[in-house]
């Protein structure tokens, strides 16, 4: 049986004050995949421990289902935790360390040796059931803790950070691999990771925490398209979203968006969206614009220009980092047959189809335009109407 994860005004308050989680609430729907995402220190694990019943939550209420598990026992939650660690019992055999919560609830030897023996084959681990810990690659030893969490057939299948101890290859490997068996197995899943990539490929939606609160709930093209904050923009993305400061005026039905070294104008119904938004008529602001979202042109280029710094061959695209007015911006060019060297002198300019996202001086969001992606056209739209 799969069930809903619940959180309503859920805080986790330590001694001395600190407050690790703030009155936060979400809803998690049955069989669905939400990974909660953040720095360091942002509430994330400590959210998971209290759903899973190992934090003892301050206020607010966790429920599975219709359920208030509040003070209910973890082992009753009908909730299965894959830790950070594999935390393997190293004498104990694949089969042993599968089995083990199994065993320790009393389940009959056949029913054991039925459902050890179906999820080994669900992780492909038959062949590995005779081995212990030190006989198993990485990926097989994460394969390991996972069955020991699913085998007791759980509603909510919670993961935190199951991937940060296995090199960056198998941890591509291993996201796809974990989708794929959370959605085979059908369990409600809440995925905790500090890695925004993981976050993107694997969530159905994202959960973006800062400070103990949640920036943006939303799937991961919300999440990236449109930004709540300057935090989640940061956040979200890989590489970063460039961050321009300066001010936005409006004259005649243009937008002017211009800060040091840089400027851009905004014509069309993206930018009539804007102004419409804009508080004073000479506001403070910070225009965010993706790597992927710039080029590089010749002279009389739209936002800036100035030497390349350093350009970063990624295969089949490359990263170039101009510094425009003392700062760096980042292009990511797809046509690497087309090289700049360092130390050239380029101009900076918004592809066509580009999105400039706005934000204020306390850092919400403003909205945002995308540019037309018709030949030669430089009129914008909202980002509504793109999305």
């Amino acid at each position: 049986m799969t069930l809903a994860v619940e959180a309503r005004s859920l805080w986790k308050t330590y001694p001395g004050d600190v407050h690790a989680v703030k009155g936060i609430d979400f809803r998690i729907e049955p069989g669905e995949l939400v990974v909660l995402v953040g720095g360091s220190g942002c509430g994330k694990t400590t959210t998971l421990r209290m759903v899973a019943g190992l934090e003892r939550i301050s206020d607010g209420q966790v429920l599975v289902g219709d359920r208030v598990v509040n003070d209910v026992h973890p082992s009753k939650r009908g909730v299965s935790l894959v830790f950070q660690n594999f935390a393997l019992y190293p004498h104990k055999t694949t089969f042993k360390n599968i089995a083990f919560p199994l065993e320790s609830a009393g389940v009959p030897k056949d029913e054991i040796r039925k459902r050890v023996t179906a999820v080994a084959e669900m992780l492909e681990l038959s062949a590995h059931l005779d081995k212990t810990p030190d006989g198993l690659s990485g990926g097989q030893q994460q394969r390991v803790s996972l069955g020991r969490a699913i085998v007791r057939d759980p509603a909510v299948l919670l993961l935190d950070e199951p991937l940060s101890n296995l090199d960056a290859r198998l941890r591509v490997v291993m996201r796809s691999e974990l989708k794929r068996i959370q959605r085979r197995v059908g369990s409600t899943a809440i995925y905790v990771t500090h890695d925004q990539v993981e976050a993107m490929t694997m969530g159905d939606r994202i959960v973006v925490m800062d400070a103990g609160q949640i920036a943006q709930i939303g799937t991961p093209a919300q999440v990236y398209l449109t930004p709540a904050s300057l935090y989640v923009a940061q956040t979200i993305g890989s590489p970063a979203m460039n961050l321009f400061k300066g001010r936005a005026s409006a004259s005649d039905g243009t937008l002017s968006l211009s800060g040091n070294g840089w400027n851009a104008q905004l014509t069309g119904t993206g930018a009539a969206s804007l102004i419409a938004r804009l508080t004073t008529a000479d506001e403070v602001i910070t225009a965010g614009i993706r790597p992927e979202d710039l080029d590089l042109t010749g002279p009389g280029a739209a936002l800036g220009a100035g030497p390349c710094i350093t350009a970063e061959p990624l295969g089949s695209e490359t990263l170039y980092n101009v510094e425009i007015d003392g700062a760096l911006t980042r292009v990511l060019r797809r046509e690497t047959r087309v090289s700049l060297p360092e130390g050239q002198t380029a101009a900076v300019s918004l592809r066509p189809g580009a999105r400039v996202h706005l934000f204020n001086a306390q850092g919400s969001r403003i909205g945002g335009a995308v540019l037309s992606e018709t030949a030669g056209s430089t009129q914008w739209v909202p980002d509504a109407e793109a999305s």
